[in-house]
């Protein structure tokens, strides 16, 4: 059995249900939980937590590490290079941001053109765009946001929220869907929402256990979570 870790914020009630529910035998997840520096969903997490949490993941001996907060990475562009390096060391192991990891699956796929549906308030949506069209060379062509203003209430929403906002955004130059927000429920619907609209759909936790599988060199297909991970 392989194990990975995630760090995900204390507000979060998505990230265990989906892995521990969808993960074949030979994964296991080992989870930290962070404190916020702020009072909004989007706030990002406290560095001090990042790297106690870290070291306790690394005291299971975990293979790689992922946070599981994408919209932490879209208000400081030096954050994915802070957080992975706090994580790194106090957990002595390659880790990711879920940001990062989003990115990185839609390259993967060969695509550039991306539309995003997310709970993020207009502010934060709009910071995503600049995060992916920046750091990644994408293009985001449309996008829509449900200006979520409680965290815990993200977690509640059920995935006709994303796949609703597909159909009103989804044009034919659109490449990829992506459902940025570690606590939004979509991993067990992403195989439905592929095949209603005809092309990949890419989430937090989908693409954060995506990354983590490469960092760990398995080529295990998972299906019903989408293309990415059921090749």
């Amino acid at each position: 059995m392989r194990h990975f870790g995630v760090l995900i914020p204390s507000t979060n009630t998505t990230v265990e249900i989906e892995y521990s529910r969808l993960l074949p035998d030979s994964l296991q997840a080992h989870y930290g939980r962070l404190g916020k520096g702020g009072k909004t969903p989007f706030s990002p997490s406290l560095d001090a937590d990042v790297a106690y949490q870290s070291k306790m993941l690394g005291d299971a001996k975990v293979e790689t590490l992922a946070l599981a907060q994408t919209s932490a990475s879209l208000f400081d562009d030096d954050y994915c290079t802070k957080c992975t390096g706090m994580m790194t060391a106090g957990a002595g192991v390659p880790s990711v941001t879920s940001a990062q990891a989003i990115g990185q699956a839609v390259r993967f796929l060969g695509a550039k053109r991306i539309a995003l549906a997310t709970p993020y308030s207009p502010d934060a949506i709009g910071r995503a765009k600049r995060y992916y069209e920046t750091k990644y060379g994408l293009e985001v062509v449309a996008m829509e946001g449900f200006d979520a203003n409680d965290s815990y209430a993200i977690g509640l929403m059920g995935p006709e929220h994303a796949r609703d906002a597909f159909r009103r955004i989804d044009t034919p130059e659109v490449e990829v869907l992506v459902v940025p927000g570690g606590n939004c429920p979509t991993m067990p619907s992403i195989a439905a929402w592929e095949e209603e609209f005809g092309k990949p759909v890419i989430t937090t936790n989908q693409a954060a256990l995506w990354a983590m599988m490469r960092i760990m060199k398995m080529d295990e297909k998972i299906p019903g979570v989408g293309r990415l991970l059921g090749g």
